[in-house]
């Protein structure tokens, strides 16, 4: 890498860096590109030598950071062949994550959802294949015979992403935390879980 090109990714890492801090004190819609460039100690202009807008830094983060979701749970899963197993660590990395990044995950949670154009124009691949992962453990569940052939992963990995999110949600909203990351990983990974497995299934529980 040049220098000139370090000098640039270093002032991308800044922008990033300085968005999720605006992000998360003001929220996305308050925030305004001033602001953002002020934390990040570039100038006005500067912000638009790398993002068209808001919204556009608004993606970026979020792929940075799906980025980062994608490579912890697929290692969190790499080693792992029982499926049963896997489904539980996927759901414990999921929420691990967002126990871990406070800030990170309240822009994820809530503030995401108001840019028109990441909820409505973004092709939004990382997180397919986010959801991808956990179709793939139902798949790999049923071809070992342990889970219901019955059960349609596209519609099982939604639900069990949509149990997560809800999960996380409630994490990053609530002041008081009435359930530890390892306990909800469980109670959601068992819900699922039961509703899924075959007999063979259940006795290798």
């Amino acid at each position: 890498m040049t220098a000139e090109n370090k000098k640039n990714s270093d002032k991308h890492r800044r922008i990033i860096e300085a968005a999720i801090k605006v992000f998360a004190k003001n929220g996305f819609y308050n925030s305004k590109v001033s602001e953002i460039a002020r934390a990040a100690q570039v100038a006005d202009g500067t912000i638009y030598l790398y993002f068209q807008n808001k919204d556009d830094i608004l993606i970026s983060l979020f792929e940075e950071v799906m980025q980062g979701v994608l490579d912890r749970v697929e290692a969190a899963i790499s080693k792992e062949t029982n499926p049963v197993v896997k489904l539980e660590r996927f759901a414990h990395a999921h929420l691990s994550l967002v126990e871990e990044n406070q800030e990170v995950s309240e822009i994820i949670q809530v503030e995401i959802r108001q840019s028109s154009k990441f909820m409505r124009g973004y092709d939004n691949v990382k997180f397919a294949r986010y959801l991808n992962i956990i179709s793939d453990i139902i798949k790999e569940g049923q071809a070992q015979g342990l889970f219901n052939p019955e059960v349609k992963p596209g519609i099982a990995k939604r639900a069990f992403f949509g149990a997560l999110d809800e999960m996380s949600r409630y994490w990053v909203l609530s002041p008081v935390k009435k359930y530890s990351i390892t306990t909800a990983a469980k109670e959601i990974s068992s819900f699922f879980l039961q509703g899924m497995l075959t007999d063979r299934g259940r006795r290798q529980l």
